[in-house]
């Protein structure tokens, strides 16, 4: 069986976008796996979390703060093309914002007002794919005394 010149260039262009493929997604955080954040506290008593959202992911996706002193997240998107977003939902604790992520790092203030474990999660989808939060891009933001 002869193969031609178009079927081995095509054969490479696939095993090499495979080997890409793979490539990025070793090196992005696992998303099932915690990794947890204690807000740290400046010295004008603003707590402040840096966050990078990228292929369904947060990092860090556990954020700790105190009850009744203002948060300063810094927020940022890690590169490619698809769009992410971070929404948390909770107006009844003082936390309720839906921010686009950019490539840069952007503001998003709050001060929470009652302790308890509150959603983070990217509410994005593609037509009747699965959503960005269903892939795995959520988290969460425990507020305590």
């Amino acid at each position: 069986m002869k193969y031609s010149k178009n079927t081995f260039s095509l054969l490479a262009v696939i095993v090499v976008c495979l080997l890409a493929l793979t490539a990025a997604a070793a090196g992005k955080p696992d998303a099932a796996k915690e990794k947890r954040v204690v807000a740290t506290v400046g010295e004008d008593g603003v707590q402040r979390v840096k966050i990078t959202g990228g292929s369904y992911y947060f990092d860090p996706n556990y954020i700790v703060v105190q009850v009744n002193k203002p948060v300063e997240l810094m927020v940022k998107k890690d590169g490619g093309f698809i769009p992410h977003d971070i929404v948390v939902k909770a107006p009844e604790a003082g936390i309720d914002f839906k921010v686009e992520l950019t490539d840069t790092f952007q503001p998003i203030d709050f001060t929470p007002t009652k302790t308890g474990k509150y959603a983070m999660y990217c509410d994005k989808s593609l037509l009747w794919f699965e959503s960005h939060r269903e892939k795995g891009m959520e988290g969460t933001i425990e507020v305590v005394e």
